[in-house]
């Protein structure tokens, strides 16, 4: 037996050994994450703080404003407090005379000849603008322009020796979960710093051109217009906005990323207003139906709905378009399109590449400037015509009520006389159409890829979708002016 209990011996040796290097291995890898961990986090964020603080400031604005209208900023609305305070307003009688009202906000130095960023909502109608520089120093500002779509401006003070500045960073390489510092003039308490994490990232809250970073760091009222800075020194958003039911920071603020200020303050900078490519069209996403309604395999891009005169219409663009590429990139959704038109060059000539027909055609559009049609102001004809006399007839398809538009049903509904279609006069609650927001009022102008103005047009478009064999039929809804389409799944 002996000599059998040795050979086991030696045969259990070499495992003990290889559970031994494991336990060497698992241990020394603790280290190098605890080491990792270390460095991803330092011990402090002092050394930083005291590098780019110089170059954040305090912003006070001042404005005359026509007179009181009670208690400013003494008494809360609802206090008991706030009749005394207004009989003491009432006694003094100077509640009709001009007053200066004051506002307080954040910014950040952009170049050592001094240039400042900051929110527009933060400078936004005043008559003085006063900066506050970290060493205490105060300046008096002059603006240099605003875009109210990114809710940035730019500032510009006249020192007497160079500023310290800080640079922009890459906003998309950013990452969720990668560190961060907001600093700025919380609540009018002078500098602050707060740290935290991206939250998420591409938020959008109610522009066209929002590109929000989302953070923890602490963010309140006073930091609107400071800088969010990464690790490395570089500010990568504007702080500009927070989602909080009580008025305080509770972890959810936004910052306007760095490569959309970027874009603005070089063109703020250079010509004092935005110039931005315009196309010239109304759009809207590509859902799976009207993808399927219109023979498109996938549902991305975005539809035409409607061609205005500029542009588009002068380079051949079609109302049921839809744009799959711009200048060689690949339109995912409307949101991107917009962005990627707003920051091409005005006068550029672009390739658009359409989906139209079931096959896909390439147009040349030289971009307009959006501001100047933003600025255009539409002519709209004040004479009288001739209404041709309408069907009244109603049919009921697909969940709706339709009938033909007379002169009653017109000014029931407050429809132009130059608008063709039918109109829903009632809409199946259970039905699809309900599902997908159709609602008494709407305009029908389109069904199935063709113009409708009667029953039997919209009739004999239905029975073409069936015999191609479609399983949806699309529709150009018309709403208060605005057009999109909607595509309705046929009964089987």
């Amino acid at each position: 037996m002996q000599p059998k209990a040795v050979a086991l011996s030696k045969q259990n040796q070499p495992t003990f050994q290889l559970r031994a290097l494991w336990l060497g291995v698992l241990a020394l890898a603790f280290v190098l994450v605890q080491a990792l961990s270390a460095q991803a986090r330092p011990e402090s964020l002092a050394p930083l703080a005291e590098k780019i603080s110089p170059s954040v400031v305090n912003i006070t604005t001042s404005t005359v404003v026509a007179g009181r209208t009670g208690p400013q900023g003494i008494a809360p609305e609802g206090s008991p407090f706030e009749d005394f305070f207004r009989e003491f307003n009432d006694r003094n009688n100077d509640g009709d005379r001009p007053r200066r009202s004051s506002a307080l906000g954040s910014g950040f130095v952009i170049s050592e000849d001094g240039y400042i960023v900051t929110n527009n909502h933060v400078i936004e109608g005043a008559d003085e603008i006063l900066i506050e520089f970290f060493s205490g120093e105060e300046l008096p500002a002059k603006l240099v322009g605003t875009d109210p779509n990114t809710d940035i401006a730019l500032l510009k003070v006249e020192a007497g020796a160079p500023l310290p500045f800080v640079p922009f960073g890459d906003s998309d390489v950013a990452r969720v979960g990668d560190w961060v510092i907001a600093m700025g003039n919380p609540l009018g308490q002078g500098f602050s710093v707060s740290a935290g994490i991206v939250s998420a990232r591409n938020r959008a809250l109610s522009g066209s051109f929002d590109d929000y970073i989302q953070t923890d760091a602490a963010i309140n009222r006073g930091n609107s217009g400071g800088p969010l800075f990464n690790m490395d020194g570089q500010v990568i958003g504007v702080n500009t906005a927070i989602l909080s039911p009580n008025g305080g920071s509770i972890g959810i603020g936004f910052s306007m990323a760095s490569n959309v200020v970027t874009r603005v303050v070089d063109q703020l900078r250079e010509f004092g207003e935005t110039r931005r490519g315009w196309l010239g069209v109304r759009i809207q996403d590509v859902t799976p139906d009207i993808a399927e309604s219109i023979g498109l395999e996938i549902a991305k891009g975005a539809m035409v709905t409607s061609v205005q005169d500029g542009p588009s219409k002068d380079a051949g663009m079609l109302e049921r378009d839809v744009i799959l590429k711009f200048a060689g990139q690949d339109v995912d959704d409307t949101r991107g399109l917009v962005r990627q038109v707003a920051n091409s060059p005005v006068g550029e000539t672009v390739r658009v590449l359409v989906f139209r027909d079931g096959k896909t055609v390439t147009l040349k559009v030289t971009l307009g400037r959006r501001e100047d049609a933003e600025r255009a102001v539409p002519v709209v004809a004040t004479e009288d015509e001739p209404e041709a006399e309408a069907e009244e007839i109603t049919t009921t398809l697909l969940g709706l009520t339709f009938s033909a538009l007379t002169d009653e049903l017109r000014a029931e509904l407050r429809v132009e006389a130059d608008v063709e279609g039918l109109a829903v006069t009632a809409v199946d609650e259970a039905s699809e159409a309900a599902e997908k927001g159709l609602r008494v009022g709407d305009i029908i102008t389109e069904a199935g890829l063709k113009k409708v103005t009667s029953i039997a047009d919209l009739t004999k478009s239905l029975d073409e979708v069936k015999e191609a064999g479609r399983k949806s039929m699309l529709l150009l809804v018309l709403r208060a002016g605005d057009p999109s389409f909607v595509a309705l799944g046929l009964e089987e």
